[in-house]
């Protein structure tokens, strides 16, 4: 019998992400920059030794619940968070669509 593990998500400001970890154990993040009004994704990733435990899922469900509660909204570049979306249509009210000026900024942001 196994005991039940204690999975916590946070929002890292000074890191420009969200974590998620597994008893105390980082397991993984979604990174973002904010641009006005939108938090934009860019990448997420979870570790290999957390992979298959849906992880991935519960970060970004609360990291966007998060972007919700912070009046922002939610451009997706990172293809995860992307995809999650569209299997999640509680925030198409507050997603905004990748454009080409946007990826422009974001790249001034990252280099």
């Amino acid at each position: 019998m196994t005991t039940p593990s204690t999975v916590a998500v946070e929002r890292a400001d000074d890191r420009n992400r969200y974590e998620i970890s597994v008893d105390g154990e980082l397991a993984g993040f979604t990174e973002y920059r904010d641009h006005e009004q939108q938090r934009v994704f860019y990448h997420t990733e979870i570790d290999d030794a957390f992979a298959g435990q849906g992880l991935a899922s519960r970060l970004v469900q609360e990291a966007l619940t998060d972007v919700r509660a912070a009046g922002r909204r939610i451009v997706p570049i990172c293809p995860y968070v992307a995809k999650f979306l569209l299997k999640h249509e509680e925030f198409a009210d507050i997603t905004d669509p990748v454009t080409a000026e946007v990826k422009g900024w974001l790249r001034t942001r990252l280099h």
